[in-house]
């Protein structure tokens, strides 16, 4: 069972308000704001913080309300500054396996998420907080980010998805030498070679990604819904089955409301009010 099955809107504001340790979740409109809020840590992930992450996604998922989510970290220092070192110092192979898949399975309901997630990266995000930016649909770094994959220092790999995303958003040859290297990049060399999207400046890193996510939530909910699946399953499959794909979604759209609201609202010349239906 997906954890989104067996959550309602009505259940996850319930959630919100008395069962979360680690993260917050704040409203602006149709935006969800989800704050790591673990400073005392740098924000660092440990097993609860991950499955907290889960469960606050699942709900977000089943909440018709929300069109978008900005996922973000509390205080100056840091998006997420990596896993929880001493609590992978007790890893044994098997235990080791079970963080790993904990991760990964958490971090691939946020890349399968079927609403728009951006990652408003404000300091470290390093190793799992760098992973974890890359599950994200669009990302966005203050001037203070640092990015990177410092696990060889410690004798591991990055473990929730971080060799495969990396190579595919930035090239197999880059990806390569950051993950053997573990050396950080700053956030100007991250918009260099195409792993953040803008730089800006700390004090307007929120208002800018909420600008930037309202960019894409007042076009066509279903359609972006869809364009968010095209992409993904072109990634995991063959160019031709990716255009059979992406040719059976284009016509499931035409069917939609939103699509003739779409389209009449361009020929009279006027705002489109989606419904997304």
């Amino acid at each position: 069972m997906r954890r989104s099955d067996v959550f309602s809107a009505r259940t996850y504001r319930s959630l919100i308000m008395t069962d979360l340790t680690y993260i917050r979740v704040e409203w602006d409109g149709d935006l969800a704001v989800v704050v790591i809020d673990r400073q005392d840590k740098l924000n660092a992930l440990n097993a609860d913080l991950i499955s907290e992450l889960g469960d606050v996604f699942a709900g977000l998922r089943a909440d018709d309300k929300v069109r978008g989510v900005i996922l973000i970290g509390a205080g100056e220092k840091a998006f997420v500054a990596g896993a929880d070192i001493a609590e992978l110092a007790k890893m044994d192979a098997v235990g080791g396996v079970q963080v790993s898949r904990q991760g990964q399975e958490v971090f691939r309901e946020i890349e399968r998420f079927p609403k728009p997630v951006l990652a408003a990266v404000g300091g470290y995000a390093l190793g799992g907080g760098c992973e974890l930016t890359l599950a994200c649909h669009l990302r966005i770094a203050s001037e203070n980010a640092w990015f990177g994959f410092p696990e060889v220092s410690l004798g591991i790999i990055p473990g929730y998805g971080g060799t495969i995303r990396l190579a595919r958003l930035i090239g197999l040859g880059r990806a390569v030498e950051l993950t053997l290297t573990g050396e950080r990049v700053g956030a100007e060399r991250a918009a260099e070679i195409g792993l953040v999207s803008a730089v800006v400046p700390r004090s307007e890193l929120l208002d800018r990604a909420k600008a930037l996510l309202h960019k894409v939530t007042r076009n066509g909910p279903v359609a972006v819904r869809m364009a968010l699946e095209s992409i993904y399953r072109g990634v995991d499959t063959s160019f031709s089955e990716a255009q059979d794909f992406e040719s059976s979604l284009f016509g499931l759209l035409a069917s939609t409301e939103d699509m003739k609201e779409g389209m009449s609202a361009f020929l009279e010349k006027r705002k489109a009010d989606f419904k997304g239906r």
